[in-house]
């Protein structure tokens, strides 16, 4: 099994980060390499257990089911149904945590797979750096339009 940890400080205060990632839906309103999403079954986008089936600007298809959601803790959690990438059992999360001092924000995304040997350096850098660490700078990016 397989951990990835990546965290960052958002250059906004929580609940502006907040109102940008909570969304399990609104991958494509910040992220570059999500083309588009959408719900199945026309549940909510904050209903536990709802399906985001989405494509990558590369063209990737991917389906995420939402474990878990929390508005006090700003915490996500979700697995992977169905993708391109040579996983298994893939669960990731992210939170977020105010840095009171700066009316910043700490972030952090996690994620724990399986992947053959063969698979593992590709992918932890894909999911690194091309998702984690490019959302991170996707969203500095966001809320520095907004000021």
């Amino acid at each position: 099994m397989v951990r990835i940890y990546v965290s960052d400080i958002i250059e906004a205060p929580i609940e502006t980060v907040w109102a940008i990632i909570r969304d399990f839906n609104g991958m494509p309103k910040w992220h570059p390499f999500i083309k588009d999403s959408l719900i199945e079954d026309g549940l909510p986008s904050d209903a536990i257990g709802c399906v985001r089936n989405f494509h990558l600007a590369n063209g990737g298809h991917l389906r995420e089911k939402l474990l878990s959601l929390s508005d006090p803790d700003h915490s996500c959690v979700y697995t992977i149904l169905e993708s391109p990438l040579p996983v298994t059992n893939y669960v990731a999360g992210y939170r977020l945590l105010p840095i009171t001092e700066t009316d910043r924000t700490f972030i952090d995304w996690w994620a724990e797979f399986g992947v053959a040997p063969a698979d593992e350096a590709q992918v932890v850098d894909q999911v690194r750096n091309g998702t984690f660490r490019r959302a991170f700078q996707a969203i500095n990016e966001k809320v520095a339009r907004k000021r």
